[in-house]
């Protein structure tokens, strides 16, 4: 007989699972993420040890790699790669980290990585002063912003003359100081700010003031360079203004030696001569009656307002102090003036000035 196969009633038992285990891998897990915590605590809270301060500056178009040379030429081989290492675990993304930033003394990095994650830029100051010429105002702009010289004076053509500034008149749209912008602010939006400035200078009292004068405001930025340029004595340029206000009252050339050493494009010259009164320019006032097509220098606003508030007085000529000194002798007639003139030519020669 076939035998029979014998059936276990005994069931197969599953392995009961061990609580302990779970607890153990939770635990592991948690201590992980604190050693973790805690080491980018500390990682990101040490603070920047260089100068007083530096910038960061990630130009347009630059790559991931290119911010982290960035950081690390600006902030060290050290702690560069610190702040760089934090903002690729924050996810940070060149093109929206385009921009310049500040870091001061002590700055933790994780903050400044933070910064730079989220391209919160910090303003610069854009400042400019002593410019004689549009392309001089371009370089000194282009120097502390990302745009370039042609970036700045292309949108000078696109804003000023819808503004009502010929190309002559260009630089009284604007106003030596000291201006906050970001680093990658876009050239037609400098432009108009700055002209905005400037406008909100021109305020009524002073177009009033202008128009008392006879003058229009760019007018009044011309007569202004060519007394900043005339003297760098403050107290002395309402008086030299109100003596080219008052030959322009009766169609006097006001035969201006900035104005001849402008129309030459040589501002070394410390000797106008004879060869250089003949220069055929617009600018030359000892050629041309009235002011010139436009500013010789970009005429600072004490300049504009020593125009404008100049004190009245008969005074025709001037001529420098033989002393040196920068002021100037005031005369009334040419006879006077010419023997305050040969005073002065006597000391140039005495000084072997050319």
């Amino acid at each position: 007989m076939p035998t029979k196969k014998k059936t276990s009633n005994k069931k197969k038992r599953s392995t009961p699972s061990n609580p302990l285990r779970w607890i153990y891998i939770a635990g592991g897990a948690v201590a992980l993420a604190v050693v973790v915590a805690v080491a980018l605590w500390q990682f990101g809270w040490v603070g920047y040890r260089g100068g007083e301060e530096a910038w960061v500056r990630i130009p347009t178009g630059s790559s991931k790699e290119a911010v982290g040379d960035s950081l690390r030429s600006s902030l060290g081989d050290d702690f560069g790669p610190r702040v760089y290492r934090l903002w690729q675990w924050m996810g940070g993304e060149a093109a929206t980290s385009h921009g310049a930033y500040q870091v001061k003394r002590g700055d933790a990095a994780w903050r400044i990585a933070r910064a730079i994650e989220k391209g919160r830029q910090t303003p610069i100051n854009v400042t400019f002063n002593n410019v004689r010429t549009m392309g001089q105002l371009a370089e000194r702009i282009s120097a502390q912003l990302e745009l370039s010289p042609e970036d700045f004076l292309a949108a000078c053509d696109s804003v000023l003359p819808p503004a009502g500034f010929k190309v002559e008149g260009y630089p009284a749209a604007f106003l030596p100081d000291s201006y906050q912008f970001y680093w990658t602010a876009k050239p037609q939006k400098v432009v108009s700010r700055l002209l905005d400035y400037r406008n909100e200078f021109w305020n009524d009292e002073r177009r009033e003031l202008a128009k008392h004068l006879g003058l229009t405001p760019v007018q009044v930025a011309t007569l202004a360079s060519i007394v900043e340029e005339e003297t760098n004595k403050a107290d002395e340029r309402p008086k030299v203004a109100r003596l080219y206000l008052n030959r322009l009252a009766i169609n006097m050339k006001l035969q201006a030696d900035p104005t001849v050493k402008f129309s030459t494009g040589d501002f070394s010259l410390r000797r106008i001569k004879g060869e250089h009164l003949k220069a055929g320019s617009a600018y030359n006032t000892y050629l041309h009656t009235g002011l010139p097509p436009g500013p010789i220098r970009v005429a600072d606003k004490t300049a504009i307002d020593a125009v404008l508030q100049a004190p009245h007085h008969s005074y025709l000529y001037m001529c420098a102090k033989e002393d040196f000194s920068g002021y100037h002798n005031f005369a009334t007639d040419y006879a006077t003036h010419r023997a305050n003139a040969k005073r002065y030519q006597q000391a140039l020669d005495k000084r072997g000035i050319q």
